[in-house]
């Protein structure tokens, strides 16, 4: 099955876990899928993220985060940069998610990184994903 746009998928289930109160979600891996995964697991959003499988039939599966009252953590995951229209940052124009409280992910030269984390070392790069 080919995707025109991985990142998009991963984001929707992830959205579509986390609302149905899945444990967890699995989906075909990719270095990129990857990265992402590791970021939210940093910034508290997920529990985990582990790759299982060798060679071409590799499954990340991600472990989602609850509220003790039964909410999920993710409230919101936004797919900024698409394949027919790819959206670009400056260092000093790095979008803020909610005043802080969320995240931006980015594609840079130095690899996959939050917005904050960019806006410190100046360097921009490709808007893939907001996360609140």
């Amino acid at each position: 099955m080919s995707l025109s746009d991985p990142i998009a998928d991963m984001l929707t289930r992830i959205r579509n876990g986390a609302t149905a109160g899945l444990e967890q979600v699995e989906m075909p891996h990719s270095v990129l899928k990857g990265e992402v995964a590791r970021l939210l697991k940093q910034e508290g959003y997920i529990k985990d993220c582990v790759t299982e499988g060798v060679g071409a039939k590799k499954v990340l599966r991600v472990v989602l985060r609850y509220a003790p009252d039964g909410k999920p953590i993710i409230q919101g995951l936004k797919r900024i940069s698409k394949p027919g229209l790819r959206r670009y940052t400056r260092a000093d124009t790095m979008p803020r998610v909610l005043g802080g409280m969320g995240a931006a992910i980015l594609s840079t030269s130095k690899g996959i990184m939050l917005g904050r984390e960019a806006r410190k070392q100046k360097i921009g790069g490709e808007v893939l994903c907001y996360v609140w």
